[in-house]
C-alpha cells in the first residue's frame, strides 16, 4: 500500500482510493470526552468503476480502512466516451444538485474538491461541473454520483427506445 499522506490518497492494488472527509465526534462520558471518527472515501480503478464508502471507528486509520471496504463493495460501471462522459446529467441529494457536462479533450477536470475526486477515481479526465445548493462534501459525493448512474450510450438508448439515433 503506498500511502501518498499529503492528500488523503492512496492505492491498493487495481483500486485507488481518496478520502473525502473525515468528522470527529466527541461523546461526554464520565472521564472527559470520548472521541469517534466517520470518514467518507472514494474508490475506483480510473477506468469506469468507482465507489463511495462510509466508515465509522475510534481512530483515523480504521475508519478509513472500513470506508475503503464499503466502497469497494458498491462499485458501479459508468460508460464513458474517450476521457469524457457521453452527455449532460444532473444529480440531487438532498439540497445538493450537481450538474456535469461533457468537455473537450485537454479541458481537465473543472470541479471542485468532492466532485474532482469523484472523477478523478471514476476515470474522467474532461468534464465540467457546477454545484448548486449545499456544498457538503458527503452530499455532493452522493449526488454526483447519483448523476453518473444516468449515464447511457448511444446503444443503449437506441435499444431502450428502439430506434435509430443518427
Amino acid at each position: 500500500m503506498a500511502k501518498d499522506s499529503n492528500r488523503g490518497e492512496s492505492s491498493r492494488g487495481e483500486l485507488t482510493d481518496k478520502v473525502i472527509k473525515i468528522k470527529r465526534c466527541a461523546a461526554v462520558v464520565k472521564g472527559g470526552r470520548r472521541f469517534s471518527f466517520a470518514a467518507m472515501v472514494v474508490v475506483g480503478n480510473c477506468k469506469g468503476k468507482f465507489g463511495w464508502g462510509y466508515g465509522k471507528a475510534n481512530e483515523v486509520p480504521p475508519s478509513v480502512e472500513k470506508a475503503v471496504k464499503d466502497g469497494s463493495r458498491n462499485l458501479i460501471e459508468i460508460p464513458l466516451e474517450g476521457k469524457t462522459i457521453p452527455h449532460a446529467v444532473q444529480g440531487q441529494f438532498g439540497a445538493s444538485n450537481v450538474v456535469l457536462l461533457p468537455a473537450s479533450p485537454g479541458t481537465g477536470i473543472i470541479a471542485g474538491a468532492a466532485v474532482r475526486a469523484v472523477c478523478e477515481v471514476a476515470g474522467i479526465h474532461d468534464v465540467l461541473t457546477k454545484c448548486y445548493g449545499s456544498t457538503n462534501p458527503v452530499n455532493l459525493v452522493k449526488a454526483a454520483t447519483r448523476a453518473l448512474k444516468e449515464l447511457r450510450t448511444r446503444h443503449e438508448v437506441e435499444r431502450l427506445r428502439g430506434v435509430s439515433l443518427v
